[in-house]
Parts: structure tokens; C-alpha cells; sequence
């Protein structure tokens, strides 16, 4: 057994493993050219992010869609340099909004340049992603467009927050599914689609990104509570300090309203105060380690990932199956 990087998948099929090791070669390749310009700062900015590595979690995935149809069509490597470009983009301007100080084990963007350089520089990927896309025809634009306005409307609707009366993890849900089940889920349908797979098998591995984009956030949310910043590449703790709910925080406040248990409703309290306050800060994280909501946020992350695994009962058995499988297993590792 090998194991295909960076996201720790590992592959029985040595032709599997070395047309993906292939293809996310390429793909870094393109997301270097795609990310040059003639003005030295622009393209420093540019690569700032993308030299710090990641996981490159969404070319993955259409590099494993793409297996079922022609992997080596000539739209499926655009297209995930494509869908990379626009998630670093997106990185960008959430650490501005978030007010983010590392990623990816590097300072952020806009810890080193600013916020306005840091949302230009966003905007810049966004610009060079319309330029690939270009090339990939009017339904892969189509289809990038769309994606794009779901994970804005998420990005507003967890800003805005839930309306009254609206159950605030339903909400919350909703919310993920836009900011980052949108875009994985267009990994799945751009990889199927430009290698020319059956028009059943696009449509289940959209269904997959998206299942599976939700319970990579969930994982994520797990991970800004219980892991240090060298497991993350983050500060831990942001999005608490920030006042950011995440699955863990919302399960908490579920609970307390629910049980009404003085423990629960006294670290409610505490998440209500200011965090920016490193000893605060510090005691909530704490705290939250320890709760049974951050279990209940684990066991979200699975019933995701699973509900992402059922989808995939109609593909044919093969390698890259098997792969969709682990990856839904590696999803859930991330949180534990």
C-alpha cells in the first residue's frame, strides 16, 4: 500500500496512484503559471499562500473523479487549477474577515501586507481562475458561477447570522453548505464532467462534494478547538476568539438551552465575553476541549461523511471508488 499527498490517501491501484500523483503534479505546475505576473510584488503576494503548501484537497478530488470517464482529457487539470485558485482566493479574504494572523503555518496575507493588499491579492486569483475557466466552455463556467454565488450567499449568511425563529445549526448547515460544499462539490462535477464520465456519475459525485465539503468544515471546526497550530497551520481558537460560531460553540448553546445545566450556561457566559483577552481566551478553549459538545461536533463530522460515502453506491467498483471511500475516512480522522 502507498499513499498518495499530501492529503494521506493512501492507493492499492499503482496505475491509480501514479495518474493522480500525475495530475496533482500538473495541477501545481498550472497554479504556478496561473499565478505569475510581470509585476514582482503581484506575483510574490500571488504564490504567498499556495508556496506554504495545503492539501490540495479539491484537485484531489477531481483528479479522482476524473477516473471515470478519461483521466487525461485535457479539461480535467485546468479545471482543478481552477477550483484551487478559487479556494486560495477565498483564503484570502476570510483571513481579512476573520482577521486571521497565521495559514497554513506562515503569517497571513494580511498580517504581512494588510487587508486592502490582501483582498486585491484575493480578487487577483479570483481573475487569474476566470481565465482558465475561459477555456473550459460555457457549462464549466456556467457551473463555476454558480458555485461561486453559493459560497458568497454563505459567506453573507453566516455574517448576517440566523433569522428569528430559524434553528441556529440548520442555519449553520446551510451556511457550510455554500462556503465550502459549493466549491468541493464542483471539484466532483468538473472532474467527471471535462473527462466525459456518464451524466449519472457526475451528478453522484457532485451529491458527494457536497456531503463530503460539509464534513470537511465540520472537521475543521473540531480541529480549531482541539488541536494545536502546528496539527492545523492555524492560530487555535480563531474563529472562538473572533466570535465566529462554529459546531462545536452551536451544540454548547443547544445544550444549555436545552438542559439548563450552570456549567454549561456559565461557559456560554464566557463565550459571550471578550476573547480577545488572551486569559479568557485561553480558559474557553479550554473548557471546550473537554465538553461533550466538541464530541457531538465529531459525531457530525461522521454522520457527513457517511451520508458523502452512501452516495457513492451506484459507481462502479474500482480503485478510484475505493479512494472516494478513504477520503471520507480521512475527512473524519481530521477530526478525531
Amino acid at each position: 500500500m502507498t499513499v498518495v499527498e499530501p492529503f494521506g490517501l493512501s492507493a492499492r491501484d499503482q496505475a491509480l496512484e501514479a495518474d493522480v500523483q500525475a495530475g496533482l503534479a500538473a495541477v501545481e505546475e498550472g497554479l504556478l503559471e496561473a499565478t505569475k505576473s510581470e509585476v514582482p510584488f503581484i506575483q510574490e503576494a500571488a504564490q504567498h499562500l499556495l508556496r506554504a503548501g495545503g492539501k490540495r484537497f479539491r484537485p484531489l478530488l477531481v483528479m479522482l473523479a476524473a477516473q471515470f470517464g478519461d483521466p487525461y482529457a485535457p479539461g480535467v487539470v485546468p479545471s482543478a487549477v481552477v477550483v484551487e485558485l478559487t479556494h486560495l482566493a477565498t483564503l484570502y479574504h476570510d483571513d481579512v474577515m476573520d482577521e486571521a494572523e497565521v495559514r497554513r503555518g506562515v503569517p497571513s496575507a494580511n498580517a504581512r501586507w494588510g487587508n486592502s493588499l490582501a483582498v486585491l491579492t484575493g480578487d487577483f486569483l479570483f481573475a487569474r481562475a476566470s481565465h482558465v475557466l475561459a477555456d473550459l466552455g460555457p457549462d464549466a463556467v456556467r457551473i463555476q458561477a454558480q458555485a461561486f454565488e453559493r459560497l458568497v450567499t454563505g459567506q453573507i449568511l453566516e455574517t448576517a447570522g440566523p433569522r428569528d425563529g430559524r434553528d441556529p445549526i440548520d442555519h449553520y448547515l446551510d451556511v457550510l453548505g455554500g462556503k465550502t460544499g459549493s466549491l468541493v462539490a464542483v471539484a466532483g462535477r468538473l472532474g467527471a464532467l471535462m473527462a466525459g464520465a456518464d451524466e449519472t456519475v457526475v451528478d453522484v459525485l457532485t451529491q458527494y462534494g457536497e456531503r463530503l465539503g460539509v464534513a470537511f468544515q465540520l472537521a475543521d471546526d473540531v480541529l480549531d478547538i482541539a488541536s494545536d497550530s502546528h496539527e492545523s497551520g492555524k492560530t487555535p481558537g480563531t474563529d472562538l476568539r473572533e466570535g465566529v460560531p462554529t459546531m462545536p460553540v452551536l451544540r454548547l448553546r443547544e445544550r444549555a438551552g436545552r438542559l439548563g445545566e450552570p456549567d454549561d450556561l456559565a461557559l456560554c457566559e464566557l463565550l459571550d465575553s471578550d476573547l480577545t483577552d488572551d486569559a479568557r481566551h485561553a480558559e474557553a478553549l479550554a473548557r471546550l476541549r473537554v465538553h461533550p459538545a466538541l464530541e457531538q461536533a465529531r459525531r457530525d463530522t461522521v454522520r457527513y461523511a457517511e451520508e458523502a460515502r452512501a452516495v457513492l453506491a451506484p459507481l462502479p467498483q474500482c480503485g478510484a471508488k475505493e479512494a472516494l471511500v478513504e477520503l471520507c475516512d480521512a475527512v473524519v480522522h481530521r477530526a478525531g
